[in-house]
Order: C-alpha cells, then structure tokens, then sequence
C-alpha cells in the first residue's frame, strides 16, 4: 500500500495534472468473472464468455489466483482478481467514442487456457477503448463487451474530459480540373498568354 504524501512530508500533486502534461497511463484495479454456460450441443459442450467485470478502486494491484465462485452443472463462474484497466492519453478518442456511445461497456479479451488446468478460459486484458479493442478483434483475439460499473464510467468519463480534444476540422481541397486554369498557372501543353 503506497503511504499518503502528505503524511510523510511529500509535496502533494494533483495526480490528474501530472498525468496530462506527462502522458502517463493511469490504472484502475478490477475483478472479472469469467462464466461457463454448459450447452446441449453435439460439437460443444460449453461456452466461455466474461460476464462481469468489478471495479476495485484506482490504481494497480497484484494479480491474484483465479479462483471458482459458483459450480452449478449448467453453469460456474470463476473471478481473477487484480487485474488493471490502463488508459493512456493517446487513445483518449477511443475512450470518448464509448464513454459517449449509448451503452459505454468494458471490453475483456480473453483466451483458452493453454495448460489444460480449470478453467478452461481466462482474461488476458481489460480495456475502455474501442479502438484498441477492434484492433485486437482485427488480430484475431476474442474480445467481448461486458456492462460496466458506475465507479469505471465516472473515472473514464474524467479521463476523456481532462485527455480528449477532437482534431481539428480539415478544409477538404476539391479535385477541380480548372484551378490551375483560375489561378493563372499554365495547364500542360497550353500556350503561355502575352500580355
């Protein structure tokens, strides 16, 4: 646990400030339950999808061990704790563009366990970026939204006030034929006017 600044004789710093004007990430701590739904399939027998992610508070944790909440034959839920949501200031329009959206959502990526050992699916990153989760789903990775919490919207929506500014409007130059024409510039193979 990090000591208060202030107690300790440290100057204290708005952290929100710093972190503009260094382009350092910020964190926000989280647990994500991962669900197996048991199917009555002939190809499959279960599926794997997040079905929660709990905000913890900000800052970074130490990933914990994953462990079983709810063991159901039809289904089980498993929670990994300590995982940490990064936002960096340059995907601020990724952030805005779901902050803004009409249902904003945490997007898991997630993969098979490769061990063999339970269970069978676990998180690999947590992100509030559309961006940076279309690139992942572009990658081929599996990446589902889960609902977000009132604690993660109101710590992304700071984040997208204090980082986002929209790039400026370009004024889009048209392909006209006769510019050159209007502005007194010879067109290729045309004869030079004397005046």
């Amino acid at each position: 646990m990090v000591a208060d600044p202030s107690r300790i004789g440290l100057p204290v710093y708005d952290r929100r400030a710093l972190n503009a004007k260094t382009m350092l990430p910020e964190y926000f701590c989280v647990d994500v339950v991962m669900e197996r739904i048991a199917l009555s399939n002939r190809w499959t027998s279960e599926q794997w999808q997040p079905s929660a992610v709990l905000g913890r508070g900000e800052g970074r944790a130490a990933p914990g061990a994953a462990e079983c909440i709810l063991e159901t034959p039809a289904r089980t839920l498993w929670r990994f704790p300590g995982m940490a949501i990064e936002l960096h200031p340059s995907e601020a329009e990724g952030y805005f563009l779901n902050s803004t959206s009409e249902t904003p959502v945490v997007f898991v990526m997630w993969r098979s366990a490769e061990d063999g050992g339970p269970p069978a699916a676990r998180p690999v990153l947590v992100t509030l970026s559309y961006n940076e989760a279309a690139r992942f789903m572009d990658g081929g990775e599996r990446v589902d939204p889960v609902a977000i919490e009132a604690p993660i919207r109101a710590w992304l929506a700071d984040f997208v006030s204090a980082h986002y500014r929209p790039e400026p409007r370009k004024k889009v130059r048209r392909n006209d034929p006769f510019a050159d024409e209007a502005s007194g510039h010879d067109r290729p193979g045309s004869r030079r006017r004397q005046g």
